[in-house]
C-alpha cells in the first residue's frame, strides 16, 4: 500500500511547509526567514530535501526509516517553538524577521526596548529554546528613569551604589571622602519615581589646603569728569565678598581685586595700566570704568591676552568686535538710546533738532549714529556744536541759530557749565527741550562746582523740562538674583558700606548695580571654566599673559552668561555690550512744546469754600425746620397752636426744608460728578426749588387769602365772624397751588427737557510762561426754550408775590382767632417776596459768574427759608414757654383764672360756654343744692364782671 503522508503527523513539517508557501508568494529566501546560526541552517536543509525524497518514496519502510534517522540525529526538528511573551510595563518588544506567528521558532531572539529616556533593567535580549522557553525568565525586566549619572561620582570622595548598575528607580548611593576632606552635604541619595535624586550632590572640601587666589585688576575713577567710582568701587567689593564666602563658586579660589584711581582721565590711566601689567601679581581680568579709559585698556588687552569686563562705558566704538575682540560690558552702549530719542522726535512731531556734544570719543561716536538715524526717519539736524572745556560760544550759537530741540552730550561737570550758559542765554522755558543723558547723579545740578558762576535757583531754573534717556539700572522688580538678594536689599547694602554719605552727592550711585553685576559675571563665568580646563589638564592659577586656552575658556563663559542681577537680566550682545531696556524721564516737565499756540479747555467750577460754607447754613435750616415740625406736631392739641392752622404751619417747615435742601444741587457742578450724570442734578435743582417754594410760600399766601376774603368787608365783617373757616378750604388751595407748579414743571421736562450747555468766554494767557492760551467754559442747566419757560415761571410767581404783598397790607389791621398768626405770616411774605424779586433778576445778570450766581440764589434761599421758620414758629415756642400753655383744651376748660386769648371775643365765648355747663349742672341736681350752686354762680359771674 502506498502510505499517505499527513504533515500532521510532523508540526514542524507542517510548520515549514507553510512558511514555505508563504514565503514563496512573495519570492524571499527561506533560509532568510530564521535569525538562526549556520548549524541550524544546515539542519533546515536536510529537512527540505527530505521533504522533496518523501514525495517520490512510496515504500513504507523508507518512511520509518528516515523518520527514525530523522529524531535521532535532529531531535530539535520535533519541537514546536516558544510562545509570544509580554513586554515590561513602558516598553515594547523589537523582533527579527517572522512576527505574523503565534509560535516563534527555537533560537528565535526578541530585544525589549524602553520608552522615552527609560533604560532597561534586566535581560535586554532573550533566545528560545529548544524546550520551548526564553532564555533568563527567572531574571524580570523593567523600564525605569534613569537619575543623573553626574551624582554617581564625587571629587576627592567615593560613591557606593546599591544595587550595582545603572542609576535607575530604587538606587541608592552612599557617599563618603578620603583623607583631608570633609563632605559637605547629606552622604546618601535615593533615586525616585521621577527621575530625580532627593538630595542634592554633596562636595568634599578640603580641610587643610587655603585657597588659591585670582587677581582682578580695576581702575575706579573716585574723581574727575565722571567720579563712579565713589559707588562702584563699594559695590563691587561687596560683591567679591559675596561671591568669596559661597560654596559652590570658585570654591577652591579666592577674588582679590587690584584698583587705582584713573580720575576718568585717559593719560592717568595710561599709567596705572602699566603698573597692573607690568607688576606681580598676574591679572587675569581688567576691569575699567569711563568709556576713554575703557577703550584704552581694550586696546592694550588685546596684545596682553586679556579679558576685560567694563561696568561703566558706553562708547558706541567700544563695540566693534574686530578692535576689541576681548572686551564686554554691562554697561549698553550709548548708541542704545538712539532708537528711544527718534522715536520721541517722531511722536512730538519734531523735524528739526540741533545738537551740543563734548569733544570726546563716546559722545562722537554717540552722535555719529544719531545723525544716520535721523536722517533716515526724515529729521533734519539744523545746528552741530562741540566744545573741548568751554561751552560758552557753543551755546550763544544755538541761541543764534533758533534752536528749539537740543540733543546734549557731555559729562555731568561740563553739563553744569552747559547749564549755566544756558540760564544766562535764556535758551531755557516753555520754546525749549533739552535731551540729555540719564546716567548723572540725582540732583547733579545742585551740586556746588566753583567752574561756575550760577546759583542753585539759577541751574534749578535753567534745567526744567529736560529730558533724559537711560538704561534701568535697578531691577524695579523684588526678586532674588544670583546673589540672593533683591534691588532694594542691595540699596540698603550699599548705603551701609558707603556710610551713610548722600546718594545724590555720590559719583556713580546709579551704576553701582552695574559694577555689583560685572563681579558676578565675572565669578560665574571663572566657575564655569574649571570642569572644561580640568578636562584640559588646566587650572586657572595656571593662567599668563601668553596662556590663550584659559582666556578662550573665560571669553566662551562670558558670552553666553545669563543671570538674574540686581540691575535686572545679564545678558551680553555679539558684540560684548548689556542688553536692557531704556527709561525715559522728565525733570517736572508740562510736556513737549508745540509748533503752533495750544488753545486748553478750561472748565469753571464753583469755589468749594463757599460751597461748604453755605452749604453749613442750608443744613442748618434743615435741621431747624425739623426742630419747628416737630414742636408744631407735638404741641398740635394746643388750643393756641390750633388757632393757627397748624397742618399749614406744617407744610410751610416741609417747604423751607425743600427749598434750603435745593441749595446743594445748585452748588454741585463738573467738578463733583461726570458730564452724563449733570442733567440729574438740573433736575434735582428744578424740582426742589419749585415744590419748596409752592409749599412754603403757598401755604402761607393761604392763610392771607382767606383772612382777607373772611373779615376786610365791613359790611359782612359781623356775619363773617360768626362763620367758622373750615380746614378743607385751606387744604384744597395750597393742593390748587402745588398741583399748578407741578403741572408746568412736568410740562416743561417733557416738552423741553433740561441739559448740559457750555458757555465760552474770551481766551486768557496763563501767568505762568507756558505757549498756550486758556478757553474758560462754564457748565449750565438749560434748555432750547429755556427764556420762555423762565418767563412763564417768572411772571406766575412775580404774580403771586405781589399778590401776596398786597394781602398783607390790606389784613395787618385784622384780628380773629380763626388764624390767629396771620400778621407773622403777612411779615415772612414781606421779606419773602422782597427778596424773591430782586434775586431773581440779578441771577439771570451775573449767571456767567457762578460765584456770584450762586451766593445770591443760595443765600436768598436761606435767608427767606430763616426768615420763615423764626418768625412762624419761634413766637409760638416763646409763648408756649414763658406762660406754660402746654395744656390741651381740655385741661383750659378745668383751669380758673387762665384764658388761651387775650381778645374780648375769646373772653365772651368762655363766659358763655361755662355758664352753659352751670345751667345743665342745675337741671340735673336736688332742689336743697340750689342755693349752694347759686352761691357759685353769683361768686363765678363776680369774678368774671372783676375780670372784665
Amino acid at each position: 500500500l502506498k502510505p499517505t503522508i499527513s504533515l500532521s503527523h510532523f508540526p514542524i513539517l507542517k510548520r515549514l511547509s507553510l512558511s514555505f508557501s508563504s514565503r514563496s508568494r512573495n519570492g524571499s529566501a527561506i533560509v532568510s526567514d530564521y535569525p538562526l546560526s549556520r548549524k541550524a541552517s544546515v539542519k533546515l536543509i536536510i529537512y527540505h530535501v527530505t521533504v522533496i525524497f518523501l514525495h517520490y518514496v512510496e515504500t513504507e519502510l523508507s518512511l520509518c526509516a528516515l523518520s527514525y534517522c530523522l529524531s535521532v540525529f535532529f531531535p530539535s526538528l520535533f519541537f514546536s517553538g516558544c510562545a509570544i511573551i509580554r513586554p515590561p510595563r513602558d516598553g515594547g518588544i523589537r523582533y527579527r524577521g517572522l512576527t505574523q506567528e503565534q509560535i516563534l521558532p527555537v533560537d528565535y531572539e526578541i530585544e525589549y526596548i524602553c520608552r522615552g529616556n527609560r533604560v532597561i533593567v534586566g535581560p535586554k535580549v532573550r533566545k528560545c529554546l529548544p524546550n520551548g522557553t526564553w532564555t533568563d525568565m527567572t531574571q524580570h525586566s523593567r523600564c525605569l528613569l534613569l537619575c543623573p549619572r553626574v551624582w554617581t561620582s564625587l571629587e576627592n570622595g567615593r560613591v557606593a551604589a546599591k544595587p550595582p548598575g545603572p542609576p535607575v528607580e530604587g538606587t541608592v548611593l552612599h557617599y563618603s571622602c578620603h583623607a583631608g576632606f570633609i563632605l559637605e552635604g547629606r552622604n546618601i541619595s535615593h533615586c525616585t519615581k521621577l527621575g530625580k535624586w532627593d538630595a542634592p550632590k554633596p562636595t568634599c572640601l578640603c580641610e587643610c589646603l587655603s585657597k588659591k587666589k585670582l587677581y582682578i585688576g580695576a581702575l575706579f575713577p573716585m574723581s574727575g569728569g565722571w567720579p563712579g567710582g565713589q559707588a562702584c568701587m563699594p559695590s563691587a567689593q561687596m560683591a567679591l565678598d559675596l561671591v568669596n564666602n559661597r560654596s559652590d563658586i570658585l570654591p577652591d579660589y579666592e577674588l582679590e581685586l587690584i584698583h587705582y584711581d584713573s580720575m576718568c582721565d585717559p593719560g592717568e590711566a595710561t599709567k596705572l595700566l602699566y603698573d597692573l601689567l607690568y607688576t606681580e601679581p598676574i591679572k587675569i581680568v581688567l576691569m575699567p570704568g569711563c568709556s576713554g579709559v575703557s577703550t584704552l585698556v581694550a586696546e592694550a588687552a588685546r596684545m596682553w591676552n586679556l579679558i576685560v569686563l567694563s561696568y561703566g562705558s558706553s562708547s558706541p566704538a567700544l563695540s566693534n568686535r574686530q578692535r576689541f575682540p576681548t572686551f564686554f560690558r554691562t554697561h549698553p552702549s550709548a548708541t542704545l538710546h538712539n532708537p528711544t530719542r527718534v522715536q520721541l522726535f517722531q511722536k512730538w512731531k519734531w523735524t528739526r533738532i540741533a545738537t551740543i556734544q563734548q569733544t570726546t570719543e563716546v559722545f562722537t561716536s554717540t552722535l555719529d549714529d544719531l545723525e544716520q538715524r535721523v536722517k533716515e526717519a526724515g529729521i533734519e539736524i539744523s545746528v552741530r556744536q562741540s566744545f573741548l572745556t568751554d561751552p560758552a560760544v557753543a551755546v550763544k550759537n544755538l541761541k543764534r541759530q533758533d534752536a528749539r530741540i537740543i540733543v546734549g552730550l557731555f559729562y555731568e561737570t561740563e553739563a553744569r557749565k552747559v547749564f549755566c550758559e544756558v540760564f544766562k542765554e535764556k535758551l531755557y522755558g516753555k520754546k525749549y527741550v533739552w535731551f540729555l543723558i540719564g546716567w548723572y547723579a540725582d540732583n547733579w545740578f545742585k551740586i556746588k562746582d566753583p567752574a561756575i558762576n550760577c546759583t542753585v535757583e539759577n541751574m534749578t531754573e535753567a534745567v526744567e523740562g529736560h529730558v533724559t534717556t537711560e538704561i534701568v539700572m535697578l531691577n524695579p522688580e523684588t526678586v532674588r538674583g544670583v546673589s540672593n538678594m533683591t534691588s532694594q536689599e542691595f540699596i540698603a547694602a550699599l548705603m551701609s558700606r558707603l556710610g551713610g554719605k548722600n546718594p545724590e552727592e555720590t559719583g556713580g550711585f546709579q551704576e553701582a548695580p552695574l559694577a555689583y553685576d560685572a563681579v558676578w559675571a565675572l565669578a560665574l563665568a571663572l566657575n564655569k571654566t574649571v570642569a572644561p580646563l580640568k578636562a584640559k589638564g588646566r587650572r586657572l592659577e595656571d593662567f599668563n599673559y601668553n596662556n590663550h586656552d584659559i582666556t578662550s575658556e573665560i571669553y566662551r563663559a562670558l558670552n553666553t552668561s545669563s543671570f538674574e542681577g540686581v540691575s535686572g537680566q545679564v545678558v551680553f550682545d555679539a558684540q560684548g555690550s548689556r542688553m536692557a531696556m531704556t527709561l525715559i524721564e522728565q525733570l517736572q516737565g508740562a510736556g513737549p512744546p508745540a509748533d503752533r499756540t495750544v488753545v486748553i479747555e478750561e472748565y469753571r467750577f464753583l469755589s468749594q469754600k463757599l460751597f461748604a460754607a453755605v452749604s453749613v447754613f442750608a443744613g442748618l435750616g434743615i435741621l431747624l425746620g425739623i426742630v419747628c415740625l416737630t414742636f408744631n406736631i407735638y404741641n398740635g392739641n394746643v388750643r393756641y397752636i390750633q388757632n393757627s392752622q397748624p397742618y399749614l404751619n406744617n407744610m410751610t417747615a416741609v417747604g423751607c426744608m425743600m427749598a434750603l435742601a435745593a441749595v446743594f444741587p445748585l452748588g454741585i457742578d463738573g467738578h463733583h460728578v461726570l458730564r452724563p450724570q449733570f442733567p440729574v442734578v438740573c433736575q434735582f435743582r428744578l424740582w426742589l426749588l419749585g415744590l419748596g417754594f409752592s409749599l412754603a410760600y403757598g401755604s402761607m399766601f393761604t392763610k392771607i387769602w382767606w383772612v382777607h376774603t373772611l373779615f376786610t368787608k365791613k359790611d359782612e365783617k359781623k356775619e363773617k365772624k360768626k362763620q367758622h373757616l373750615e380746614p378743607w378750604k385751606l387744604y384744597a388751595t395750597v393742593g390748587v397751588l402745588l398741583a399748578i407748579d407741578f403741572l408746568s414743571l412736568m410740562i416743561w421736562q417733557i416738552v423741553d427737557p433740561l441739559h448740559i450747555t457750555v458757555e465760552k468766554f474770551t481766551t486768557e494767557a496763563p501767568k505762568e510762561d507756558l505757549d498756550v492760551l486758556i478757553q474758560p467754559l462754564l457748565e449750565h442747566c438749560s434748555s432750547e426754550k429755556m427764556n420762555t419757560w423762565l418767563g412763564v415761571v417768572y411772571g406766575y410767581k412775580g404774580l403771586l408775590l405781589l399778590l401776596g404783598i398786597f394781602l398783607a397790607y390790606e389784613t395787618k389791621s385784622v384780628s380773629t382767632e380763626k388764624i390767629n398768626d396771620h400778621r407773622a405770616v403777612g411779615m415772612a411774605i414781606y421779606n419773602v417776596a422782597v427778596l424773591c424779586l430782586i434775586t431773581a433778576p440779578v441771577t439771570m445778570i451775573l449767571s456767567s459768574q457762578q460765584d456770584a450766581s450762586f451766593a445770591f440764589a443760595s443765600l436768598a434761599i436761606v435767608f427767606s427759608a430763616y426768615i420763615t421758620l423764626v418768625v412762624l414758629f419761634v413766637p409760638k415756642m416763646r409763648r408756649l414757654i414763658t406762660r406754660g400753655e402746654w395744656q390741651s383744651e381740655q385741661q383750659d376748660t378745668l383751669k380758673t383764672g387762665s384764658s388761651t386769648n387775650n381778645n374780648d371775643e375769646e373772653k365772651s365765648r368762655q363766659l358763655e360756654r361755662e355758664n352753659r355747663e352751670l345751667q345743665k349742672i342745675i337741671q340735673e341736681v336736688n332742689p336743697h343744692h340750689i342755693s349752694q350752686i347759686c352761691t357759685l354762680l353769683l361768686s363765678n359771674m363776680h369774678f368774671h364782671i372783676l375780670y372784665s
